[in-house]
C-alpha cells in the first residue's frame, strides 16, 4: 500500500471485515483515522450462487467448491458476515449491487459506485 498509493489514501480491502471480531479489531486500531466511505454488497441468492459455484468447480480446482463446503460457507456467510454488512447498512454506507444479472450489467454498476471517488 506504500508504495502503490499510500499518498492517494485509497485502497479497496476485499472481503474484510468478515465478522465483528474483524471490525472490533478495525475500529480498535485504525479508529477515526481512515474514512470508509462505503462496503460494496454484491447481492444474489443462496441457490444462484451455489449453481455459479458448482460451475466453476468444474475447471477451478479448488477443493472447497464442493455442496458441503458451501452450505458451511453461506451459513458463516449469513451468521458472521451479514451482521456486519447490516451495520454499514445502518450507516448508510453499504452499496448493494444486484448480481443476479449479467457480468456487464453489474460491472457497470460497480463503475457507477465507484466514480466519484476517481
Amino acid at each position: 500500500m506504500e508504495k502503490n498509493g499510500w499518498a492517494e489514501k485509497r485502497f479497496l480491502i476485499d472481503g474484510f471485515p468478515r465478522n465483528q471480531d474483524n471490525y472490533d479489531g478495525w475500529a480498535r486500531v485504525m479508529g477515526d483515522s481512515v474514512e470508509v466511505p462505503f462496503v460494496l454488497f454484491f447481492d444474489a441468492d443462496e441457490e444462484t450462487m451455489i449453481n455459479r459455484i458448482m460451475e466453476r468447480s468444474k475447471t477451478s480446482g479448488r477443493n472447497d467448491d464442493n455442496i458441503e463446503s458451501l452450505k458451511k460457507r453461506f451459513n458463516t456467510f449469513k451468521n458472521e458476515t451479514m451482521p456486519i454488512v447490516d451495520l454499514f447498512a445502518t450507516q448508510g454506507k453499504t452499496q448493494r449491487i444486484d448480481a443476479l444479472r449479467t457480468i456487464d450489467e453489474v460491472f457497470e454498476d460497480v463503475k457507477k459506485v465507484f466514480q466519484p471517488y476517481l
